[in-house]
């Protein structure tokens, strides 16, 4: 039985990929940050299904997990790790507390760092276990190629997350370890519905005011008219199994736009996108 573990799992792409996989024979170590979520996963999922507790940011915690998975594998080969777990903050840069762009490259940079070195090991770096080498699912974003204005933090760190996971990927050649990008296009997933929940009022008296505005209703838009996380499931799937893998999947709603908007000249795309959102100054 393959193993993978998915950090995340509590909700959207990372429950999709848990149950995706398990539906599939896949043995799912799953990463949650409370007990009530490991007992409810548990509780859907069934035996193969492990939640794991641990903050992606809790270097002991996530080391804690791995000596847990460790012990399980009984001196085989772990088959993947998925690094799924992220937060998007958003806000302007001029105006954003650093804690608050620190806290986003802590949870979705240094995360992933984290739980790549604690894992890596059962991947196939360490030469006493047994199977075929794992592979690294790095789950990126649009927004790792793409950058919207006002979601500077999460869209930096989705651009390391890309860097990352290329000089990742040509260490680990060394061990026949494989690293591979999915970067979705805006999914159902809750990260977009928590827009509502977050408090644009201290901008009040901001320039940017309007414009946070704007991009928090689009960004509800996008949680009600975006993918279907079991889409980005699949194609995960297909990362992790696949005989000839891509190095990056993207996977967006409207291709063709995606497309047009790729080959615009950059400052072209700037004047579309402020005057969208109010940013282009009055005269």
């Amino acid at each position: 039985m393959q193993s993978v573990v998915i950090t995340g799992a509590s909700t959207g792409i990372g429950w999709a990929t848990s149950k995706w996989l398990l539906d599939r024979g896949f043995r799912v170590f799953g990463s949650v940050r409370k007990q009530a979520d490991a007992e409810r996963l548990a509780s859907e999922f069934g035996a193969n299904f492990t939640p794991l507790l641990f903050d992606v940011t809790d270097e002991a915690g996530v080391l804690a997990a791995a000596r847990k998975v460790r012990a399980a594998l009984d001196g085989k080969t772990l088959s993947g790790l998925v690094n799924n777990a992220g937060i998007a903050v958003a806000g302007p840069v001029l105006e954003l507390a650093a804690d608050e762009f620190r806290r986003q490259m802590e949870v979705n940079v240094i995360g992933p760092v984290i739980t790549t070195q604690a894992f890596g090991p059962l991947l196939g770096s360490d030469p006493s276990l047994t199977g075929p080498k794992g592979r690294i699912v790095m789950i990126s974003s649009v927004s790792g190629k793409v950058g919207a204005p006002l979601t500077a933090p999460y869209v930096a760190s989705k651009h390391a997350i890309e860097g990352l996971s290329e000089s990742l990927r040509r260490e680990l050649m060394l061990f026949g370890i494989d690293v591979i990008i999915v970067a979705p296009g805006p999914v159902k997933t809750p990260i977009w519905s928590k827009a509502e929940d977050v408090d644009i009022s201290v901008y009040q008296n901001s320039p940017f005011f309007p414009a946070l505005q704007r991009i928090r209703k689009f960004m509800l838009q996008l949680g009600e008219n975006g993918l279907p996380a079991e889409k980005i499931a699949e194609v995960i799937a297909d990362a992790l199994t696949s005989a000839s893998p891509k190095v990056r999947y993207q996977i967006v709603p409207d291709p063709i736009q995606q497309l047009i908007g790729s080959l615009l000249p950059k400052r072209v795309v700037d004047r579309i996108i402020a005057k969208r959102l109010g940013l282009i100054p009055k005269a």
